[in-house]
């Protein structure tokens, strides 16, 4: 393998910046739901599609993007979804009506999805093995990040400014990562093959049916008309795109990776951690905001010693990484993160703040033992002119459990919640804990908040369960990494200046 990017550190810089305006423009969202609703005269059934038009939009084209990435240029990709997610953010801002926003959303949901995987994907080019881990966990420290502090930004702009700011402050920061970008990074691809037109069709159907289905599950239930016809078109679609891959001499989708152990033990680990994790922050912003009767920025703040524990970890996991396998690391990493569901289901309504911040500092330490081992793991069993498509795999597999989690999680949540209050109180605080503790009934609130401990230990002990199976199946699939098939160079000159062919 060539040197490494003599500008490695400052592209890297350039890619948390890109990445960290994606994530924390959908944490910000979530708290500007009562503005839209008051402001712009959104429905609840509005406001669901300005939230989905997002997910569909992004999980829908994020195979085809990816692929088509390794073709055309990763930082050209780079750029195009900045300047989509820039300017969809701008538009979004001057929005008079719900269609027009949910319009805008679906833009940004394009744009994210060309951004995010050339961030991994580049990351992979600029950086040689030795110094990956510690790359990668820069990279997964910033999805952490900006976990948190979307909401306490939200909060303050909310505070301050009207609806549109959460929006207008992606702008700027889409622009001065375009414009370094274009200043700092070389291009990047893999070698040029035919486009997969039939491939990208299938995949974008059954990945829009697929993840319509799974959130649409909370609301309309198992046995829903409308979600089982999904589900089944995604069925068909998805099977009928393996199908196709398989056959057709210019596979979209290698889908020889998934016989790669690294690859489908990292992916299978990532899912199962993804889907304990996903509807984590669902249960206990609720716990903070009506147990704890913390205000929403003061819930928001109280997450920040977990974000440091996961941080700190995150670059101990990068250490760790060149002593220890990556099997070790994801192995022990989930079951410490499972350990620390276990604590939180030891919560009661009188527990206060200290057992809730001991447990998530226990995940957020497992969490980031697990994430640098995970992403290099399966990242290094994508060929060097794969690391498109690989990349966008990977973030499939992470939104494909994090919805997962949000609807069965938040299933569990809610049916626990509701078979734990007494049949005598009225049916809205049988279903809700805001609306019971809305009643204003201290003896009401008091039942419903040990309802709702109750039902969080039920959702706790499923996040446990789905840590010990992904280290169950990290232990049984992991292998040391390999390094991964080289690219022939000699038709892809511009991959020489990243000096990818080591991966």
């Amino acid at each position: 393998m060539s040197s490494p990017h003599p500008k490695r550190w400052l592209i890297l810089g350039v890619l948390c910046l890109s990445l960290l305006v994606l994530v924390v423009d959908n944490g910000v969202l979530n708290l500007a739901i009562p503005s839209l609703m008051k402001e712009l005269g959104a429905t609840p059934a509005d406001i669901q599609w300005i939230i989905n038009a997002y997910m569909l939009a992004f999980a829908g084209v994020l195979l085809t993007v990816g692929a088509l990435s390794d073709r055309y240029g990763r930082r050209r990709f780079l750029v195009i979804g900045l300047a989509l997610f820039g300017g969809a953010s701008l538009i979004a801002t001057f929005a008079q009506t719900p269609a027009q926003l949910i319009a805008c959303r679906a833009l940004m949901g394009f744009g994210g999805a060309f951004l995010m995987p050339s961030t991994l994907s580049i990351i992979m080019n600029v950086f040689d093995q030795s110094e990956q881990r510690k790359a990668i966990a820069a990279w997964s420290s910033v999805l952490m990040v900006g976990g948190i502090a979307g909401p306490s930004l939200g909060g303050f702009l909310l505070d301050h400014y009207w609806w549109g700011s959460v929006f207008l402050i992606n702008v700027p920061i889409s622009a001065l990562a375009i414009a370094a970008s274009l200043l700092l990074m070389p291009e990047s691809r893999g070698l040029p093959r035919p486009i997969d037109l039939v491939g990208a069709v299938l995949s974008t159907g059954g990945m829009v049916a697929l993840v319509w289905a799974i959130i649409s599950l909370p609301e309309r239930g198992w046995t829903s008309p409308a979600v089982l016809a999904t589900a089944l078109i995604a069925v068909v679609m998805l099977t009928a795109f393996v199908l196709w891959e398989r056959r057709t001499p210019h596979a979209m989708l290698p889908l020889w990776l998934w016989r790669q152990r690294n690859f489908s033990g990292a992916s299978f680990s990532i899912v199962l951690m993804s889907f304990s994790a996903g509807g984590l922050l669902l249960m206990l912003t609720q716990y903070l905001q009506f147990v704890l009767g913390y205000g929403v920025l003061q819930a928001s703040l109280a997450l920040i010693p977990y974000m440091v524990a996961a941080i700190v970890f995150n670059g101990l996991g990068a250490t760790l990484g060149k002593k220890l396998s990556n099997r070790a690391m994801v192995t022990i990493g989930m079951l410490v993160f499972g350990a620390g569901f276990l604590v939180l289901t030891r919560m009661t309504p009188d527990s206060g703040y200290g057992l809730f911040i001991s447990g998530l500092m226990v995940m957020g330490v497992g969490g980031g033992l697990v994430a640098p081992a995970a992403y290099a793991s399966l990242m290094s069993a994508v060929p060097p002119d794969r690391a498109g498509i690989g990349s966008a795999l990977n973030d499939t597999v992470q939104q494909t459990g994090g919805a997962l989690s949000v609807a069965l999680l938040g299933s569990v949540l809610s049916a626990a919640y509701s078979a734990g209050m007494p049949e005598s109180v009225p049916a809205p605080a049988r279903e809700s804990i805001a609306a019971a503790l809305a009643l204003g009934d201290p003896a009401l609130a008091r039942t419903a908040k040990v309802a709702f401990v109750d039902a969080m230990a039920s959702g706790m002990i499923v996040g446990a369960v789905g840590s010990v199976a992904a280290a169950i199946v990290a232990w049984a699939l992991l292998r040391p990494i390999e390094t991964p098939p080289q690219a022939d160079l000699s038709t892809e000159p511009l991959a020489e200046a990243y000096g990818k062919a080591g991966g």
